[in-house]
C-alpha cells in the first residue's frame, strides 16, 4: 500500500479524505483493465467511471467551481492503479474544461453527458505548426450568416477518433496572434470533420490527427466571446496543469512501491538488495522527490480552491517538478529491477512508457520554465 500520510496534510478537508478512501476501494475492485484494444478500453473506462460517479468532479455545473484538489486526488489514485484509467478521467475534464468555465446553458447539456460517462470528450488545440505556441494556431473559422465555417488540421488530439464532442480552438481574426482566436463546441459527427490519421504512441492511448474541411457550426457553438479563445485555452490549462503533476505523482508512488517490494525479496545467495546502503540511498531519493512533488501539486490545487484568480506560477511549478521527478523515480525503479525492468508485463516497464508524455502535453517542461521565470517579475 502506498504512503497515505499526505492525506493528513492541512491542504485537505474531510471530504477529500473520504473521497480518496472510497476511490481506493473502487480501484481495487475495478482496475487495471486490459489495454489490448485502447479504444475499447477507454470507452469501457469512461462508462465504468461514470457509473461509479467518479466523473462528476471532472466538470462544474452552472454556479459550481471545479475542485482542483479533488481532481488531483482522483488522478493520482487512478494513475497509481492504471494509467489508461487516469487518461480516461483526465480527458473528460480537460476536454470539457472550456464548457465548465465559460459554457452556456445549452452547451452544458454536453457537460452533463460527459460527467455521466455517456459521452467522450476531446480538446482540439494542438496543430502541426502550433504545439507549445498556441498563438500560432492556423485553423480558420469564418463567420457566416448561419454561424461559422472551420477549415484546418489538429494533431495529437487525445480521444481523437473515439470522442463524441470536441472543443476546438480556431482563428477568427479579431487581432493578430493570440488575440484573434476563439473556442468552439464541435460534435464529432459534424460533416466535414474527419480522422486523417490515428497516431500510435509508446503508451497506447487514443490519439488522432483531425481534418476540418468546411465544418459548419451554428452561432451558438462559440464558447465565450469571439477573440477570447486564447484566454479560454489558458484558463483551462491553468486549472488542469496541477492535475498532470498529480498523475505523475501517482505513477511515481507506484514505482516506489514496486521498487521497495523488489529490493525486499531474498536473494539466492542470501541477503536482500534493500540491505545495501546504496540501494537505501536510492529509495530515500525517490521518497524525497515524491513528497516534494506532492507538496507542490497540492499547494497549487489548494491555492486555486481558495479562490486565487490565476495560479500560472504554482501550476507550472507543480507540473514541471512532478513530471520531471516522476521520470527520475521511475527510471530508478526500473534500474533496481535489473533486466526485468524492461520486460513487457512488468509494472515499471509500463510506467516508464506512461510517464514520458506528461513532460510534453499541456505545456512541455521548457514552457513551464518560461512561465515560472516570467512570473518572477
Amino acid at each position: 500500500m502506498s504512503d497515505r500520510s499526505f492525506l493528513d496534510w492541512p491542504f485537505f478537508e474531510d471530504r477529500h479524505r473520504d473521497l480518496a478512501e472510497r476511490l481506493e476501494s473502487w480501484c481495487a475492485g475495478n482496475l487495471p483493465v486490459d489495454h489490448g484494444d485502447a479504444d475499447a478500453a477507454c470507452r469501457g473506462l469512461v462508462k465504468s467511471l461514470g457509473a461509479g460517479g467518479w466523473l462528476a468532479p471532472s466538470g462544474a455545473a452552472a454556479g459550481e467551481r471545479l475542485d482542483i484538489r479533488t481532481l488531483c486526488l482522483i488522478r493520482e489514485t487512478l494513475a497509481r492503479h492504471d494509467g489508461l484509467a487516469d487518461f480516461a478521467f483526465a480527458m473528460q475534464g480537460l476536454g470539457m474544461g472550456a464548457v465548465s468555465l465559460f459554457g452556456t446553458t445549452g452547451q452544458r447539456g454536453w457537460l452533463a453527458r460527459t460527467r455521466a460517462g455517456a459521452a467522450i470528450a476531446g480538446f482540439a488545440l494542438t496543430e502541426p505548426g502550433a504545439g507549445s505556441d498556441v498563438a500560432e494556431t492556423a485553423t480558420l473559422a469564418r463567420r457566416t450568416s448561419e454561424g461559422w465555417v472551420l477549415d484546418g488540421e489538429k494533431t495529437y488530439i487525445s480521444n481523437g477518433g473515439i470522442a463524441d464532442i470536441y472543443v476546438v480552438i480556431a482563428r477568427t481574426g479579431e487581432a493578430e496572434g493570440a488575440r484573434g482566436l476563439s473556442a468552439f463546441l464541435m460534435p464529432a459527427d459534424t460533416p466535414g470533420l474527419s480522422v486523417a490519421e490515428r497516431i500510435g504512441v509508446m503508451a497506447p492511448h487514443p490519439l488522432a490527427r483531425l481534418r476540418l474541411d468546411g465544418v459548419r457550426l451554428p452561432a451558438d457553438a462559440l464558447i465565450g466571446a469571439a477573440g477570447q479563445g486564447f484566454k479560454v485555452a489558458m484558463t483551462v490549462l491553468d486549472h488542469f496543469r496541477p492535475t498532470v503533476g498529480a498523475a505523475a505523482l501517482g505513477f511515481a508512488r507506484r514505482a516506489l512501491d514496486e521498487a521497495m517490494a523488489r529490493v525486499a525479496r531474498p536473494r539466492p545467495g542470501g541477503g536482500r538488495l534493500a540491505d545495501h546502503q546504496i540501494v537505501q540511498g536510492h529509495l530515500a531519493d525517490m521518497a524525497l522527490k515524491i513528497d516534494a512533488s506532492a507538496l507542490l501539486v497540492y499547494r497549487a490545487a489548494w491555492t486555486k480552491d481558495r479562490g486565487a484568480g490565476r495560479i500560472s506560477r504554482e501550476a507550472a511549478m507543480a507540473k514541471l517538478y512532478a513530471t520531471e521527478a516522476a521520470q527520475e523515480v521511475i527510471d530508478m525503479a526500473l534500474q533496481l529491477h535489473g533486466g526485468d525492468g524492461v520486460r513487457t508485463g512488468f509494472a515499471v516497464e509500463g510506467l516508464y512508457r506512461e510517464i514520458r508524455a506528461l513532460r510534453i502535453y499541456e505545456g512541455a517542461s521548457d514552457v513551464q520554465r518560461i512561465v515560472i521565470a516570467r512570473a518572477l517579475g
